[in-house]
C-alpha cells in the first residue's frame, strides 16, 4: 500500500489481468482442442521518477531498471491540485504541472538509455 510521501512505494505493484478472446473458445471446438490458452497482461506499477533520476536522485537506478524489464509503458500524470497529497515538484500553492513531470519522465528515460549505451561501447573499445 501506499503512504503519502515520496518514495514511500519501492517495489512495484503487479497485477495480472484475464483477457477473454471468444474466438479461442470457437477455435478449440473446431480443432477438438482439450485445452485453451487464454491470455494475460501483466502490469507494473512502478513508483514515478523524479529529476536527477538517471544519475541516482532519490531511487531512480531501481525504478529505471524496473522500466527495463517491461514491454510498453504507460504515462499516469497527476492533474489536479491538493496541498495534503505529496508531490515532489509541488509548488507553494499546492499547484503541479503535468506537462512538466511528463517531461521529466521521457528526459530521465532517455537520459539512463543514453548512459546504457555508452556504458556498452565503452566495453566495445576494451576488447
Amino acid at each position: 500500500a501506499a503512504s503519502n510521501f515520496p518514495f514511500c512505494t519501492i517495489e512495484p505493484n503487479i497485477s495480472k489481468v484475464f483477457v477473454p478472446d471468444e474466438r479461442l473458445e470457437k477455435i478449440a471446438k473446431i480443432a477438438n482442442s482439450k485445452q485453451i490458452f487464454h491470455r494475460t497482461i501483466e502490469f507494473h506499477d512502478i513508483a514515478g521518477l523524479v529529476k536527477g533520476a538517471s544519475c541516482g536522485q532519490g531511487l531512480g537506478n531501481k525504478f529505471l531498471a524496473n522500466i527495463r524489464e517491461t514491454n510498453a509503458i504507460i504515462h499516469v500524470l497527476r492533474c489536479f491540485h491538493d496541498m495534503k497529497i505529496a508531490h515532489v515538484s509541488q509548488k507553494e500553492n499546492g499547484e503541479t504541472d503535468p506537462v512538466e513531470d511528463l517531461q521529466v519522465i521521457e528526459t530521465e528515460l532517455l537520459l539512463a538509455d543514453l548512459a546504457s549505451v555508452e556504458k556498452r561501447l565503452e566495453k566495445m573499445k576494451s576488447k
